[in-house]
């Protein structure tokens, strides 16, 4: 069963009042929309998945609690467009939870696990076209060599790369354990002991397939747009590159602009967009009991002025 890391933060920091618009970006099984719907007596929830196994799961646990709420079927990338479709042009919280639920995790069909044996896929939407197979067997050893730095931050990146073009040279790689063992083999011994080798490289490979750190960046100056002032914004991360994007995308908002810094009267237009709440960590307790929240940060900021 899928665990919502940091939940309890997330729901307090929302600042959740009636009658006002809240959005979760990232639904998966519901486990902060359930939260954000309890508290929420008044007024409406949209939660936003590509997953359809999950928004059919969550359908079902947010019906029991109200009808307050519109799941839509769409990447947070697209977050913007489909508000606006719906007549909605502000919202008063906002919450991603950048991390690959659970239920997706442990289904090996899915093809984002190193540890079952499955077909090469990864794809969160599985309406998307492009997929773990085509990123492993199609891409060039110079595009490989660069996502795996990119996305996985894998040292190893370049000699893992060119095993890999090396053995599709005469077989297609077709499923998981085949290219853990295709990594397994491309480095050494004692780089196996810190963890598992494949990790890295199934991270960047997830993060190519599902375009997630370019819609992520766009998705969160979106949300930053349509926050209303007094509105919070929640983001749950799990490994440096997205935090790096959330820490770099508040600092912009929240840090008064060069050209006055320093003038005894701050003009309102140079004034910050944002201030920052806080940063937090799971207690030693939730990653005793949730394992996959050891490596997750929450970051808070709330809109105290309006964009121009």
């Amino acid at each position: 069963m899928h665990k919502s890391v940091l939940l309890n933060e997330t729901i307090k920091n929302l600042n959740i009042r009636d009658n006002l618009i809240y959005v979760d970006a990232t639904l998966g099984y519901a486990g902060h929309s359930r939260g954000v719907l309890k508290k929420l007596k008044k007024g409406f929830l949209f939660a936003f998945d590509q997953d359809r196994q999950a928004i059919a799961y969550s359908d079902k646990v947010l019906s029991g609690i109200s009808d307050s709420y519109e799941i839509i079927h769409s990447n947070f990338v697209n977050l913007k467009e489909e508000l606006l479709k719906r007549n909605v042009t502000g919202i008063d919280g906002i919450m991603f939870d950048l991390g690959v639920s659970s239920p997706q995790l442990d289904n090996a069909e899915r093809g984002f696990s190193y540890h079952h044996d499955a077909l090469l896929d990864m794809r969160m939407n599985k309406e998307d076209k492009l997929t773990a197979y085509d990123v492993v067997n199609n891409y060039s050893l110079e595009k490989l060599i660069d996502i795996f730095f990119k996305y996985g931050e894998e040292k190893y990146a370049k000699s893992i790369a060119r095993k890999i073009v090396e053995y599709r040279s005469n077989k297609k790689i077709e499923t998981t354990l085949e290219l853990v063992s295709i990594i397994s083999s491309a480095v050494p011994e004692k780089y196996k002991r810190d963890g598992h080798p494949a990790r890295k490289v199934f991270q960047a490979i997830r993060i190519e397939v599902n375009n997630e750190l370019e819609a992520f960046s766009k998705a969160l100056e979106d949300a930053i747009e349509l926050l209303n002032v007094g509105g919070r914004i929640c983001v749950i991360t799990f490994h440096s590159l997205e935090d790096r994007i959330c820490k770099k995308t508040f600092k912009k908002y929240s840090e008064v602009s060069e050209v006055v810094k320093g003038l005894p009267n701050i003009p309102e237009q140079y004034k910050p967009v944002l201030k920052i709440i806080g940063r937090y960590t799971p207690k030693k307790d939730e990653i005793n009991n949730n394992n996959r929240a050891r490596s997750a940060t929450l970051r808070v900021a709330e809109k105290i002025r309006k964009d121009d």
